[in-house]
């Protein structure tokens, strides 16, 4: 029965980790069609984040009444300070480089966030770098890895996998435009490594906060609220015309229906279990295959193309994503034997000591 019951959990966290990938594929193509049909990319986000207070707000207040600590003045700035980082610069990058690149890299880019999260962990002293060690050395050269591949994608398009060519365009005309798709296509790129640097940041400074303020749902809601007031703001001063706040069609109420129901709803209460279930590390190293459907997704719907430069740094992404994961993992298994072994020397010594201090028997 024990083993039964444990392949059916691990059954379950398989489709689980298989329907989150599939949710955060399918938000990659739903953003880019929103962009696409004219939503506007501030307005977008209002809605998805309003969305989303609204279904996590209610589930905080009632699931964490009793471990959520009282607020103070310096954990609401503190919130702030997140919701900048982890809602309007994170989501702001994300939806300009994904209207100037492609759902596909965008997906890419995402792979490089380990990384760079180490890199910043390592600057302010929240990550240990031993390079003497061969974890020490896996993440460093995954973080090398991970950074090359992003550099690649962006300043290396390449040529097309399938290339088409177009007989009505004289060849002056489709020069002037791939020298502009490419200078777009830089821009996206930049604007994506944005997205990741924001989203790292928001991950390294969650770490001390949830130290003080340990109710994640509360957390998250709270990060939320503040994210859709700084993109109200926002809104308020680049968004004037009103005609952009309407849903004009079906298409677009199903867009923002699923940015804010699956993308914040769904995709956080499946990861939240799966995190729970397998660790974050067996999380992890699902998402390279996000990025996989995400590509078929966007070649059959969007009819995106695929190029040379991408695929090379995609790739190069990846491998420096388990390089480092497996880093971190040799680097906990490490610290839990070191550990075992001071206590083990520790009771040793203590066992000595006693006997040490034992007084010898009379002999008669």
């Amino acid at each position: 029965m024990g083993s039964e019951s444990m392949v059916s959990v691990k059954t379950k966290l398989l489709v689980a980790l298989l329907v989150l990938q599939l949710c955060y594929a399918g938000t990659h193509i739903v953003s880019r069609v929103a962009l696409n049909i004219g939503v506007s990319k501030v307005v977008y986000p209002v809605y998805r984040n309003l969305i989303a207070l609204l279904l996590l707000g209610p589930a905080a207040y009632f699931l964490e009444k009793k471990e959520r600590p009282p607020l103070t003045f310096s954990l609401l700035v503190q919130f702030f300070l997140l919701a900048s980082l982890g809602i309007t610069a994170n989501q702001g990058f994300y939806l300009l480089g994904l209207y100037y690149a492609s759902p596909t890299f965008a997906s890419a880019m995402q792979n490089s966030v380990p990384a760079i999260t180490f890199v910043m962990a390592s600057a302010l002293r929240l990550e240990k770098v031993d390079i003497k060690r061969r974890y020490g050395l896996a993440k460093v050269l995954g973080t090398i890895a991970s950074i090359g591949g992003a550099t690649i994608i962006t300043l290396y398009k390449g040529p097309p996998l399938l290339h088409h060519l177009n007989p009505q365009l004289g060849n002056s005309l489709e020069e002037d435009m791939n020298s502009s798709k490419m200078q777009n296509w830089t821009w996206g790129c930049i604007y994506l490594v944005g997205h990741c640097l924001s989203w790292a940041g928001w991950m390294v400074l969650q770490a001390p906060v949830l130290r003080h303020y340990p109710a994640k749902l509360s957390l998250t809601s709270f990060t939320c609220f503040f994210g859709l007031i700084q993109f109200l703001i926002i809104a308020a001063i680049v968004e004037t015309n009103p005609e952009l706040w309407k849903i004009q069609s079906g298409e677009e109420l199903f867009t923002i229906l699923y940015a804010g129901v699956v993308a914040a709803g769904i995709v956080f209460s499946l990861q939240t279990w799966c995190i729970q279930k397998g660790g974050p590390v067996f999380v992890a190293v699902f998402q390279p295959m996000q990025t996989l459907l995400v590509a078929a997704m966007a070649s059959l719907i969007l009819g995106d193309q695929l190029y040379v430069g991408g695929i090379i740094g995609a790739a190069l992404i990846m491998l420096g994503l388990y390089s480092v994961l497996w880093g971190k993992t040799e680097e906990k298994r490490a610290g839990s034997q070191d550990q075992e072994q001071t206590l083990t020397k520790h009771l040793i010594d203590t066992e000595s000591r006693d006997r040490d201090d034992a007084p010898e028997p009379d002999i008669p």
